[in-house]
């Protein structure tokens, strides 16, 4: 794939997570060097926990162009940063890091993917309603994008819990910075979760909940909550098809997994980082199919 030796002016870009090895980052953005004859490698580094500031520490000391942060990592990351977007803001979490000079922007690309790969499927929600499921990092991200590219309200449905706490955090920022309103209900309140639906253009899966390998997951309750007309998203890829997009297809909805989501937070951490676009369609193939 590389055509261009490593030598001492190539720039570093990377990875930090805790697991990391099992990333396809690695692939699609040494494939997107390539393509452009860019002098870069990017790298997937499992770190530990208690070591991340000093594999921070190590990349700015080593002047590294810039680098993604997955789990565990995102809102530590948010702390460290000396800049951040507004999207990385309103979320809370970083997981993309830009150095200049020392100095360190964060991004939130997450939502950003989204919101790419809803459109790549041919859909247009500005202006519409959305109906959540979830309360972790995908959803924070999804509600923040979501509202600052114009969606008109969310209707989130989680678990009272500590991601419930943590994203009412979130939800509390959007609402005071955007003109999207948001509400919060519990998974059990199935009488407004059949109201939301029906008001809503879009249902999103943004839960682990039908991951590999508990694939019989499903938080919404049966089919007679969609109409075909719904469209339905699942942040997950594996499996390709969930319990959940299975049922949705079976109602006639249009419907789509999360692996563009997946494709398009990277391509815009690549234009980050490079000021280039990466060569999505190539990458589809190679990589996504």
């Amino acid at each position: 794939m590389r055509e261009l030796p490593i030598t001492g002016y190539t720039g570093l870009t990377c990875l930090l997570g805790h697991p990391a090895k099992h990333s396809i980052s690695p692939a699609m953005h040494n494939e997107a060097f390539h393509y452009h004859g860019l002098d870069y490698v990017y790298l997937a580094f499992d770190v530990e926990e208690d070591r991340f500031e000093q594999a921070v520490d190590g990349l700015i000391a080593m002047n590294a162009r810039g680098w993604n942060c997955t789990m565990p990592f995102k809102r530590a990351m948010c702390e460290r940063v000396d800049v951040l977007s507004e999207e990385a803001r309103l979320t809370g979490s970083v997981n993309t890091v830009v150095q200049e000079n020392g100095v360190l922007t964060g991004y939130n690309t997450d939502g950003k993917g989204y919101m790419r790969a809803v459109k790549d499927a041919g859909y247009q929600i500005i202006g519409g309603k959305m109906t959540l499921f979830g309360a972790g990092g995908a959803a924070a991200s999804i509600i923040a994008q979501a509202a600052l590219d114009g969606v008109r309200g969310i209707d989130l449905f989680a678990r009272p819990g500590a991601s419930w706490d943590a994203v009412s955090q979130v939800v509390s920022r959007v609402n005071e910075s955007t003109d999207c309103r948001i509400c919060m209900y519990e998974l059990r309140d199935t009488d407004q979760m059949r109201k939301s639906i029906e008001d809503s253009a879009i249902l999103v899966n943004a839960s682990s909940v039908g991951m590999s390998p508990r694939e019989d997951g499903c938080l919404l309750p049966d089919a007679s909550y969609l109409r075909p007309e719904l469209i339905v998203s699942d942040v997950i890829y594996n499996p390709r098809e969930t319990r959940f997009l299975k049922m949705a297809k079976e109602a006639g909805c249009p419907a789509f997994n999360g692996l563009y989501m997946l494709l398009y937070q990277g391509a815009y951490a690549f234009s980050l980082w490079t000021g280039k676009e990466m060569p999505v369609e190539l990458i589809k193939e190679k990589y996504f199919r």
